[in-house]
């Protein structure tokens, strides 16, 4: 059998929440599991710093995110899971890929053209406060995705577009230079599960609705308990697909568990008695990882040290390549 290699990258700007989890983490931990698959997961804290100007920030969601996915049951051995930054490779590759690449390309992303829009909008210069980052950051993306030739690259609607760029700078340095890069395809999970935060809106940082995914387990019933539910008494039915609880305890509960849970709508469950009931659901799912995540906080060094063995494996595999792009475009020993 073929073995694909898949790339997640994974932004450090901001703390897992259980939209995070339940959508992105959980799924690419369990398909990590193949045997026929080579993946590699990566912290984009060079992504990161286009948005984020805050360099605690961007360090503390390192160590947060880092240790997430460790909590969760990533395994440091079986995948090559790596900083972005510990890979010079990598940013090498972008500038000698941002010299074959099209500006007319950048102009038509979509995260520039629509900060040009708001910027004309409201009557700024186009490209007031757009830096280079933002401009080709499709680049950094693409180099990511083709130092190691991966050929599987999950991503939501919204990045479709990056996906089909990398495959447009590709396709011209190889018709350039020779084939080099394998051309990558997006994978669009049609049925990631998009969790509703307390407002019944996507659960995203933008809308301030987020459940952190490592609260503590007063602060975790807390926060489900604001879940905002409608007006109905105790022996009213409720209908388990309006707002955002019964969503929230499907992503969570096998099949029978959901069944007893619309049964319980039916019957007219006590919002109270029914939020309970998603608490303890979530936190019998997380508190083992919850003592595992807070170790790994507490043991920065243990974290870093993951890190670097990770960004050994990916230099490993990134430098080859590197030595061929190089090659390719003249930069070559004399003798």
């Amino acid at each position: 059998m073929t073995q694909h290699t898949v790339l997640t990258g994974i932004t450090t700007t901001g703390t897992p929440h259980l939209g995070n989890y339940v959508g992105a983490i959980k799924p690419a931990i369990r398909a990590s599991l193949d045997p026929d698959t080579a993946s590699f997961f990566f912290l984009a804290d060079y992504h990161a710093l286009i948005k984020c100007e805050d360099p605690e920030r961007v360090r503390q969601s390192t160590l947060e995110i880092a240790s997430t996915w460790l909590a969760l049951g990533l395994d440091p051995e079986a995948v090559t899971f790596y900083r972005q930054s510990d890979v010079p490779e990598i940013t090498e590759l972008t500038w000698i890929l941002t010299c074959s690449t099209a500006k007319g390309l950048m102009n038509r992303a979509h995260a520039y053209k629509a900060a040009v829009q708001d910027n004309t909008d409201a009557g700024e210069d186009p490209d007031h406060a757009i830096t280079m980052g933002l401009f080709s950051y499709p680049i950094l993306m693409a180099a990511d995705i083709l130092m190691f030739n991966a050929d599987k690259v999950p991503v939501g609607r919204d990045q479709v577009q990056h996906l089909e760029m990398a495959r447009d700078i590709a396709a011209r340095f190889n018709h350039r230079f020779g084939e080099l890069f394998v051309l990558p395809e997006a994978v669009v999970e049609e049925h990631v599960a998009t969790l509703p935060g307390h407002d019944g809106r996507k659960m995203s940082k933008s809308y301030n609705n987020t459940i952190p995914l490592w609260l503590p387990e007063k602060q975790l019933r807390k926060s489900i308990m604001k879940i905002v539910t409608n007006s109905l008494e105790p022996g009213e039915p409720k209908d388990p697909d309006e707002g955002a609880l019964f969503p929230i305890f499907a992503a969570f509960a096998d099949q029978a568990q959901r069944d007893d849970m619309r049964q319980a709508f039916a019957d007219g469950i006590a919002w109270g008695q029914a939020k309970q009931q998603v608490f303890e659901l979530i936190n019998a799912e997380l508190a083992e990882a919850r003592a595992r995540y807070e170790a790994l906080i507490a043991d920065t060094a243990a974290v870093e040290a993951v890190l670097l063995r990770g960004a050994e494996k990916a230099r490993a595999a990134a430098a080859p390549l590197l030595q061929r792009a190089r090659e390719a475009v003249g930069i070559r020993k004399l003798a």
